[in-house]
């Protein structure tokens, strides 16, 4: 606390958020944005209709979820285990699959009468490896059950782009203690990140994200080719095993029929130059 009073949290600890938009094509993000802990995302978030948003639990607020449908945005998430609400309508599901139940409901809680909630639709899944039993809430009622539940595992990758940041970026220590340093460092680090991003979208390079950093960081100082760098060079099956040492490049004459030596030539121009003076000199004694 005495080294950040800007990010004030609690009595003990200093904290700020980082507020990230993952975007699903190419999975670079869309927005970002470090405010001080107690702000909310949602008064950060500002998406266009139509777009669709994943979030965990932690974001479980209905208000929200109200002001998402209100402007057109699709939302997808885990509902609270001690949510109340009532069953209004069950859609038939498909047998033999993982889907458990696809209903229609609406919260029986006080804070629906409040906050006029609309009603909303609730997805079961099991998960064949673990049998773990998972149930997802949206405003969508359009989509299949199973398209629902590969939404929700998409969330995943913004777990993992935060652990590839935490990891490879080196933002654990601060280099200043000013808001102003602090945002910079973050700032630069996520730059990187979408350097990087962009570059393996377009250049549709094989390597990991962290593989990629690693070359980079090697490779630093040295002039290279980026394309070399990370494009494997198929060996020529023609040519010699045997390394070539050239001393000088090889030019061709002026005919077109055979290469010579630079060098050689030179080297032969000087001799002749050195025995005329040579002969030179004995003619005038």
């Amino acid at each position: 606390m005495k080294l950040f009073p800007w990010a004030d949290y609690n009595r003990k600890k200093a904290a700020f958020k980082l507020h990230l938009g993952l975007d699903h094509d190419g999975l670079i993000p869309s927005f970002a944005r470090v405010t001080e802990s107690r702000i909310s995302e949602n008064e950060v978030v500002n998406l266009p209709g139509g777009s669709v948003v994943v979030f965990d639990k932690g974001y479980n607020h209905y208000r929200w979820h109200k002001a998402l449908t209100d402007k057109g945005i699709y939302w997808v998430t885990r509902i609270r285990g001690n949510a109340l609400y009532r069953v209004v309508e069950r859609k038939p599901i498909a047998e033999n699959s993982n889907i458990t139940r696809d209903q229609i409901i609406e919260y029986t809680s006080k804070q629906r009468a409040g906050n006029q909630l609309y009603p909303i639709r609730c997805v079961g899944y099991q998960a064949p490896q673990t049998g773990k039993h998972y149930a997802f809430i949206t405003n969508h009622f359009d989509w299949s059950a199973q398209t629902i539940t590969d939404i929700y595992k998409q969330r995943w990758q913004v777990e993992l782009c935060f652990k590839w940041i935490k990891q490879n970026l080196k933002i654990k220590n601060f280099l200043g203690i000013s808001k102003n340093a602090v945002l910079t460092q973050v700032l630069a680090a996520l730059c990187v990140y979408l350097l990087i991003a962009f570059m393996k979208c377009q250049s549709k390079i094989t390597q990991s994200m962290q593989q990629i950093i690693r070359l980079l960081h090697t490779n630093l100082f040295i002039r290279r080719d980026l394309f070399s760098l990370f494009n494997k060079v198929k060996p020529d099956k023609h040519g010699s095993p045997q390394l070539s040492l050239s001393l000088a490049p090889r030019y061709w004459d002026s005919s077109g029929s055979r290469p010579f030596n630079l060098l050689r030539k030179e080297a032969i121009e000087r001799r002749s130059v050195f025995s005329s003076r040579k002969q030179t000199k004995s003619y005038g004694t």
